[in-house]
Formats: structure tokens, C-alpha cells, sequence
């Protein structure tokens, strides 16, 4: 239990672990005293916390801005921040620097400024702002969902018959269509004797986009002043980008010799 955090009695004598004692200390816009969850406004704050999160899956930005807003001014900055951290993963599409963000703007709130001073609601509503423009996708809980269901009946399946779904993989086997996996780097490849040459020529190329050019040039420079005997048609294969259309697709160890 943090510090932040301790264990205190509501007034029914219950032991509540969730809400700090700031939360419940002061009165609400209207003058009354707080009840358990209530924020300033008069909200619960479990309320809030959903709306937050919904206002961001559907790029609202002022109804974000304000939910973070009263959450901060509340005494609850530590949900809000748990939750924003949550946002950025759950409902935002990968690849974005509102994660970096949303950090930085929790760690200025918590350890620069108090988390509900004025500073510390403008870092809120920063960091409720930049999840709400962020691009929103539910992708990653989708993708989620999906495999933990297709693992299950992958499980249910009686020995010896097809699943009726199954990964989007299926069985990693040598000679099948992810073969270029088993390099040096894994046992299967180093049994194979799958050296430097194998995983430079397939295992390190990159796409479907090309490459820099500055760093193609530094890779094929490098391939030829190494200890291996490279031919051209493995230095133009391993400068090559993968195909759009089949990116696991390589070609035999004849055709890249010659």
C-alpha cells in the first residue's frame, strides 16, 4: 500500500483502501461535505473516470479536459494519472508519442508541482488534451481479445483435429512459411548451421519501404569488408526490401550463390 494511499475508516466504519485522504478532506462547490467517491463537483468519481476515458476513444477534447480537470482539482490526481497511463495503451493507436507525453506531464504534476495546484490541473488537462487528438483505436484490447479466445479453442480442440481457428502463425516449423526465424539466434537455425551470412542476407532485411539510402550504404560497405565472401546477388537480396505482398518470402541458397 503506498504511502499516498493509506488504509483509512468512512464514516460507516468500513475500511477504505481506494481514496486518500485529500479526496475527502474540503467541501464541494456547494458546501457540502463530500461523500465517499464525490468530487468537488458533486460527481462520483468512478463516473468521471469513464467519461474521461470515453471523451478520449471519441476525440471530445473539451469534455476530456474537463473531466481530468475535476478529477485533479479533487483530490483523485492519482486515478486520473493511473488512468490516462491505462488510455494510452488500451484506446490509442500504436506507435504515438502521447505516451511519452502523458509521463512527462504525470511526472511534472506529481514530483515538480502538487498534483491538484494549478500546475498540476494544467498538466491534467495537457495530458487529457493530447490523448484526446491523439488518433483513437481499440486495436491492441481487439487483438487481445481475439487471441486469448482463439488460444482457448485452440486448447478445446480434441487431439489430433484442426482447431477451428487458429494463430494467424500456426506451427513454427522449419521449411514453413516464417523458415527465415531459424537463423544463428535461435537452436533450430544454429543446428542448421545458420551463421552470419544466413541472417545478414534474410534475417536482417527490412520493409516493405526501402531502406535510408545513407544506411544502405553503410550495410553493404560493411558486408563486404567482413570476413565473409558475399556474392552480389546476397548484397542486392539483403539491400532489397521485403515484399509488400509476402514479406516472409526468400529465395533458395542456389539462386542468391551464383
Amino acid at each position: 500500500m503506498t504511502e499516498d494511499r493509506q488504509a483509512t475508516f468512512g464514516a460507516d466504519g468500513s475500511l477504505d483502501t481506494e481514496t486518500p485522504p485529500e479526496a475527502r478532506e474540503g467541501t464541494t462547490d456547494e458546501g457540502e461535505e463530500k461523500g465517499a467517491h464525490e468530487t468537488n463537483g458533486g460527481y462520483n468519481r468512478y463516473d468521471v473516470s469513464s467519461l474521461l476515458q470515453k471523451a478520449v476513444r471519441r476525440s471530445d477534447e473539451r469534455v476530456a479536459a474537463w473531466a481530468a480537470w475535476e478529477l485533479a482539482r479533487s483530490g483523485y490526481a492519482w486515478n486520473l494519472w493511473d488512468r490516462l497511463n491505462l488510455y494510452v495503451v488500451e484506446d490509442l493507436r500504436a506507435g504515438q508519442d502521447v505516451a511519452l507525453q502523458v509521463a512527462r506531464y504525470e511526472e511534472l504534476a506529481t514530483e515538480r508541482w502538487e498534483p491538484d495546484s494549478w500546475e498540476g490541473r494544467l498538466c491534467a488537462i495537457h495530458a487529457a488534451l493530447a490523448c484526446a487528438r491523439a488518433r483513437s483505436s481499440r486495436e491492441s484490447a481487439n487483438a487481445d481479445e481475439c487471441f486469448r479466445l482463439v488460444a482457448e479453442r485452440r486448447a478445446e480442440a480434441e487431439a489430433g483435429e484442426e482447431p477451428p481457428v487458429d494463430f494467424p502463425v500456426a506451427d513454427l516449423e522449419p521449411g514453413g512459411p516464417y523458415d527465415v526465424i531459424f537463423d544463428q539466434h535461435t537452436g533450430e537455425g544454429s543446428r542448421q548451421g545458420r551463421g552470419t551470412r544466413f541472417f545478414k542476407t534474410r534475417g536482417a532485411r527490412v520493409g516493405p519501404e526501402t531502406d535510408g539510402e545513407e544506411s544502405r550504404r553503410w550495410q553493404r560497405l560493411a558486408m563486404v569488408l567482413s570476413d565473409v565472401d558475399y556474392t552480389e546477388a546476397e548484397l542486392d537480396h539483403a539491400l532489397s526490401p521485403v515484399s509488400a505482398d509476402d514479406p516472409w518470402a526468400e529465395p533458395a541458397d542456389e539462386d542468391l550463390r551464383e
